[in-house]
């Protein structure tokens, strides 16, 4: 080695007093820890990449960014369509469609404990209430239905009645959440969002899932209510007004020759590919993108599907659309039909806060929401009828639960409390047996006991006659497959299909 070398090769090596305070070497142990945090968080950046990267509907992932396509079911499905008509608030299955003739014989005695254990208000309990109003056998079936719903009456033989439905929480917004979601939490997709997440919409004019709720007020929950949750956010759904346009800025404020329209479009539309080319993996930026696309198409598609002045005056008299009683609602079950007529698959119609909650005054509010809803809801029926939509459209008609047996404020104008246990709704239309009578509750009307039905049996039947297994349609998050049934287990109820 030449002297220079060695010059060069001591000037490399550290000096005895830079070694002496310089950081301690990690030991075997310390080594080991860092090297397995490191593993640990490449992992969890993995896991959270494929979470973030794949939101693709149903099991497949394509690798690509979700949209609204049309998408191919499990299996051939009876509906293309669904409106669900919630009636928030809890109706009275006891004064409306499961008569109780022992109630009348034991009018006036206090509760057993099995009732007074459901009870949220005990201060304010009574004494066993028969309902005031009048059941009588109605259609070719004979179905019982009170005196409260005149309209529906007549609709008994295309209705499957479900008697025996029961949910797990007296609060109306856990109750809420459970019929919305799956869960009593909130935070979770909700039923509209994992429908169009599973099939995707058949116009890609309109939004997929539509929500139509009552111009005074928001229900209970709010816009929680059609959230996506942790699936991509174009699948939530959106709000349309009944009242006044029925979106905000539907109508451009100048109007422009259509190539010119066009190309400023066509230029949007390059400029926001290119920025989401550069910001990949934000499923909030995918779906303000496809938000804003869609909203430049519904411009003239929205403007055409909720124009009701297209609609014939006899039309417009069925839904009741003339009387200040029918009018709000008679406006968003015409705009249901006209939305499913042009392909959207879920629409939501909500009634005025808690239009069903009678603690008090149980006649009185009984006939104030009746009133409103059931000769729009006849009127939607018939209408899907002649219109041929019929074979294709699920209606589905419910609240989160039902009432007690029992007088509440005996003292004041008596109403009835929250009845989880056991309450009903009814399907029609696509897959469903008309004229059908399925589960009973005990001779009180207090929990069902015949065939019971959960929340997520519903929910599995719904998805069922849109062609989708429940267990199928899974989202990946987090690890695992998530799933709308996924808390207890669920069956489809077959006695109600056609």
């Amino acid at each position: 080695m030449r002297p220079g070398d060695r010059t060069r090769l001591e000037s490399t090596l550290p000096s005895r007093e830079s070694a002496e305070t310089a950081a301690p070497l990690p030991s075997r142990r310390e080594l080991f820890s860092s090297l397995g945090n490191g593993f640990l968080g490449g992992a969890l950046a993995y896991l959270l990449g494929r979470d973030l990267l794949s939101a693709q509907p149903l099991p497949a992932d394509s690798g690509q960014a979700p949209d609204l396509r049309p998408r191919r079911p499990h299996y051939q499905p009876r509906a293309k369509s669904v409106i669900h008509l919630f009636m928030n608030g809890g109706p009275s299955q006891i004064d409306l469609f499961d008569p109780k003739p022992m109630l009348k014989k034991h009018e006036g005695q206090p509760p057993g404990r099995d009732l007074t254990n459901d009870v949220e208000q005990i201060a304010s309990v009574g004494t066993l209430m028969p309902s005031p109003f009048e059941f009588r056998k109605r259609g070719q079936c004979g179905m019982e239905i009170s005196e409260m719903l005149p309209f529906l009456s007549r609709k008994v033989d295309d209705i499957a009645l479900v008697r025996s439905m029961f949910t797990k929480h007296f609060n109306h917004e856990p109750a809420i959440f459970l019929m919305q979601s799956g869960r009593t939490i909130v935070g979770r997709p909700s039923l509209g969002s994992w429908v169009v997440y599973g099939l995707g919409s058949e116009n890609q004019n309109l939004p997929a899932y539509v929500v139509l709720d009552d111009p005074k007020m928001l229900p209970v929950n709010g816009l929680q209510n059609w959230q996506a949750g942790w699936l991509p956010p174009i699948y939530q759904g959106t709000r349309l007004k009944s009242e006044g346009s029925p979106l905000l800025n539907l109508h451009p404020k100048e109007e422009f020759p259509a190539p010119v329209l066009n190309m400023a479009r066509s230029i949007l539309t390059r400029l926001d590919r290119g920025h989401l080319h550069r910001h990949p993996g934000q499923p909030e930026l995918q779906a303000r993108i496809t938000n804003y696309e869609l909203a430049a198409r519904m411009q003239i598609a929205a403007s055409d599907a909720l124009d009701l002045s297209q609609e014939s005056p006899a039309t417009h008299e069925m839904y009741g659309l003339n009387d200040e009683a029918t009018a709000s609602y008679g406006r968003r079950c015409l705009m249901a039909r006209r939305l499913v007529e042009r392909g959207v698959r879920m629409v939501q119609l909500y009634i005025e806060e808690q239009i069903w909650d009678q603690h008090q005054d149980l006649a009185g509010g009984l006939r104030y929401a009746c009133g409103k809803t059931d000769k729009p809801v006849h009127a939607l029926l018939t209408d899907l009828k002649q219109r041929g939509l019929w074979d294709s459209t699920l209606v589905v008609w419910g609240g989160e639960f039902g009432r007690l047996p029992l007088s509440q404020h005996p003292d004041k104008t008596a109403g009835r409390d929250h009845g989880p246990p056991g309450f009903s709704v009814w399907l029609a239309g696509a897959g469903i047996k008309g004229g059908t009578v399925y589960g009973a509750t005990d001779e009180l009307g207090h929990r069902a006991v015949e065939n019971p039905v959960s929340v997520h049996d519903l929910h599995a039947t719904i998805l069922h006659l849109l062609g989708m297994n429940h267990r199928d349609l899974v989202y990946r998050r987090e690890g695992r497959n998530e799933r709308l049934t996924d808390e207890y287990p669920a069956r489809v109820v077959k006695g109600i299909l056609a």
